[in-house]
């Protein structure tokens, strides 16, 4: 009797463990399709490292809105215009929060906070996006021009010297990330890296950027999705040491700032206007995550952008983009002023519409 309770014992605690790692934080959604998956990790063996080929096929099979659970996480996929439209843009109040992770939110972004994008709503953050707003309206993105201008004029310059002219293949994305680097540190802390593409502060920020940025990506982490793995420390402590790199130079340009503040030396800069601002209604913490988003927002998206439209305009058809693109401007601007024009007014709705093809395929 007593080897058959312990028995039963064991059972019951087995089968509690099971439920217990094989639920999901938000309950099954009736009426849309869901993906089968195995129990404990859902569909993250089916999804592997290639979710956007996965979820292609899924589409073909469950239509174009349907659930999946990852783990403990249940994520519903749309995959089309109108779903996305009806899902994000109809119902957008309901989607204004953002869900936590425990790579990037616990051990990642414990010491600068969230960026703006990655936080869930609260007070704080409300005061952030309205800061961050105000910040990039209209018109102040139209102040920012000289800052555009310059830091263009200075990434192409060192394409041409570096490329000797076009003749010497070279590898163009660290400039672009220059660029959207430089952009951002003016306009939040009126400063910017001089020198050359091979600055070491330059690669240690676009470096650690990009893997914090691997490390709040869906596929990489399943210990986000399965908190069984948390036991195991070397995701923890890859997270943390690029945590600590990270902490280093962002401290580094928050206290060049503030020196820069105290000497009377400063540049009209975001984080330096809230700084000098009495009545500025955002505390240290949500300082460090305004400043946090500039910088890595930037990185995040503006070089792919600009690379993938390069390498498009490279292409057979990007040529016959090109070739009209040119016929555009020299029929607006004939006496070849496009460039100071541009800084000022957009007039060609063609390169208008090729920005935002950009944008749309590969933000």
């Amino acid at each position: 009797m007593a080897h058959q309770t312990v028995g039963l014992a064991l059972i019951a605690v087995v089968f509690f463990v099971i439920r217990y790692l094989n639920g999901t934080d938000a309950p099954k959604i009736k009426g849309l399709p869901e993906v089968p998956g195995v129990p404990i990790f859902g569909s993250l063996l089916q999804l592997g490292d290639v979710h956007a080929k996965r979820a292609g096929a899924w589409v073909k099979k469950f239509g174009p809105v349907f659930q999946v659970r990852l783990g403990n996480r249940r994520i519903v996929f749309a995959n089309t215009f109108e779903s996305v439209k009806h899902i994000w843009i109809t119902n957008q109040s309901a989607l204004i929060s953002r869900p936590t992770l425990h790579t990037f939110h616990t051990v990642v972004s414990s010491s600068q906070g969230y960026t703006i994008g990655t936080s869930p709503w609260d007070d704080s953050c409300k005061r952030r996006r309205k800061a961050a707003a105000t910040a990039l309206n209209k018109p102040a993105v139209q102040s920012y021009m000289p800052v555009i201008d310059l830091e263009s004029n200075s990434s192409i310059k060192e394409l041409l010297a570096d490329s000797d002219n076009g003749r010497k293949d070279i590898d163009p994305n660290a400039y672009f990330q220059r660029f959207a680097l430089n952009t951002s540190l003016t306009l939040n802390y009126g400063i910017r890296i001089d020198g050359s593409v091979d600055s070491s502060l330059l690669k240690e920020i676009v470096h650690v950027e990009r893997i914090v940025s691997n490390l709040r990506s869906t596929s990489n982490n399943w210990q986000d999705y399965i908190p069984l793995m948390r036991i195991w420390p070397s995701r923890n402590n890859e997270a943390r040491e690029y945590r600590e790199r990270r902490d280093k130079y962002l401290t580094l340009l928050l206290e060049m700032l503030k020196d820069k503040i105290a000497k009377g030396e400063d540049k009209p800069c975001i984080t330096g206007n809230v700084l000098k601002d009495p009545e500025a209604k955002l505390n240290e913490a949500e300082i460090k995550s305004m400043c946090l988003t500039m910088v890595s927002a930037g990185l995040d998206t503006v070089p792919g952008n600009i690379i993938m439209g390069i390498g498009y305009l490279s292409s057979p058809h990007g040529q016959e983009i090109q070739q009209r693109a040119y016929e555009e401007i020299m029929e607006v601007y004939p006496n070849g002023d496009a460039w100071e024009h541009c800084l000022t007014e957009e007039k060609i709705p063609y390169l208008t519409a090729f920005v935002k093809e950009v944008l749309r395929f590969w933000t």
